[in-house]
């Protein structure tokens, strides 16, 4: 007669049976992690009976006496208690998997060791990288997933000046906030000139310190040129000034009364023959603030890209450049077809992400002018850029907390979308596979 060592499991039952999590391991005579997976059941199930369910109906009605009850505190307790669930979640899957799992390995291999003993060696020696991993999702879910999973709820209620809890309780209202974005000429007019110049401080500012962090790399490498230690630390001294300091200055370089351009670079430039250039208005004029804002940020990212590119130029081997003279090429076809290539190929992904950065680069545009001259309305300022607006929104006089976290999902969005397309066609990441 078949012994109970030997007799076949029915994997089908196993994951029936783990449907209460534990009873599928105490099936393939694994009481302890049986034990184990069914206490976990218990304790959510406590856990929800006690703080679950008054957790989830706050979320879902964010209080009804005000005064008395904290939406805002409700949402942020709802919001814990979502991950919550999505934790368990994944652990009963993991539950009914690892019962229809082992199951499975009964009917091929047959009856293992099912010890506490040998389940814990197994759990060390087959999951030891993801026990290493665990502390870091741990404190992923908790600083990054919980704080992103608040602001995503709050770009759905009415969380503003008006509705200050506890005084005012906050409401739903659904993707509101994203049409009025769009239907309220206020918000769309300053959106829209937000946003636009956002895309071009974007792309001026960060092709200008990528090009000017490339051609300064490419001619210190050169062989004939001399003193290239001294160029190297002369090209770091923007990265080894902390960016703070460098932008408080500029500000006061730029300053049109008494700043150093508009006071003594301009007129020392008008002594030269045929040249009258008048005085800049660098911080009264939304253009020329612009373009300071661009300039000053070239200066401050290019030492970046110049130190990453050295290093590249520096791996290049030797031998494709004299096969190139060889072959008569001169300095712009080497540049063109050894040179940039080799250096899009393995900075590609840390280029996208200098555009990514400076899209939400929110200190240069608040230290040099505050995001001003003027005002472009709903509380943007002329240079502001959308990070910055939404800063504005959140401390102004009337804030708009609900809005705020509407356009920073849209930028979240954006962000991501661009991000992901640029390294789908670069192919940043497919070019670890050639290497």
């Amino acid at each position: 007669m078949e012994t109970e060592l030997n007799k076949l499991k029915d994997v089908r039952k196993a994951g029936l049976f783990s449907l209460i999590p534990g009873l599928g391991q105490f099936y393939n005579k694994q009481p302890f992690k049986g034990v184990l997976f069914l206490a976990i059941f218990i304790l959510f199930v406590i856990q929800m009976v006690i703080a679950g369910i008054p957790a989830m109906n706050g979320f879902i009605t964010l209080g009804s006496v005000p005064q008395v009850d904290h939406s805002l505190f409700l949402l942020i307790k709802g919001s814990l208690q979502i991950i919550l669930i999505a934790i368990f979640l994944a652990f009963y899957l993991l539950n009914i998997y690892d019962a229809r799992r082992v199951a499975a390995i009964w009917n091929l291999k047959g009856a293992a060791n099912t010890s506490a003993k040998a389940i814990l060696k197994n759990a060390w020696d087959a999951g030891f990288p993801y026990l290493l991993t665990i502390p870091a999702y741990v404190a992923m879910t908790f600083v990054i997933i919980f704080p992103v999973l608040v602001t995503l709820f709050t770009a759905f209620t009415n969380y503003d000046f008006y509705h200050i809890p506890p005084f005012r309780l906050i409401d739903w209202v659904g993707i509101k906030n994203f049409l009025n974005i769009f239907s309220l000429s206020s918000y769309r007019a300053t959106f829209t000139s937000v946003f636009s110049w956002t895309i071009i401080w974007t792309l001026c500012a960060t092709t200008g310190q990528i090009v000017l962090g490339i051609l300064t790399a490419c001619v210190v490498n050169q062989p004939f040129i001399k003193g290239k230690k001294l160029f190297r630390i002369i090209f770091l001294l923007p990265w080894a000034v902390p960016a703070f300091i460098t932008i408080m200055s500029f500000s006061n370089i730029f300053n049109d009364s008494i700043g150093a351009i508009n006071a003594q670079v301009i007129p020392l430039l008008n002594h030269l023959p045929f040249t009258d250039i008048p005085a800049i208005s660098w911080k009264t004029d939304p253009f020329w603030t612009k373009v300071a804002l661009i300039m000053i940020q070239t200066w401050l990212g290019f030492p970046y890209i110049y130190v990453m590119v050295t290093g590249v130029l520096q791996s290049i081997p030797g031998d494709l450049y004299e096969a190139a003279i060889i072959d008569g090429a001169n300095f712009w076809q080497k540049f063109r077809r050894i040179t940039l290539p080799m250096i899009l190929f393995a900075t590609a992904p840390v280029l996208i992400t200098q555009y990514t950065f400076n899209f939400n680069n929110f200190s240069i545009i608040y230290l040099f002018n505050n995001g001003g001259p003027g005002s472009v309305g709903a509380g943007a300022g002329a240079s502001d850029i959308l990070i910055s607006w939404i800063y504005k929104l959140t401390t102004g006089t009337s804030p708009q907390y609900a809005m705020a976290a509407a356009i920073t999902l849209m930028i979240s969005f954006i962000v991501i979308a661009v991000s992901m397309i640029a390294f789908k066609k670069t192919n940043a990441f497919g070019n670890e596979e050639m290497m």
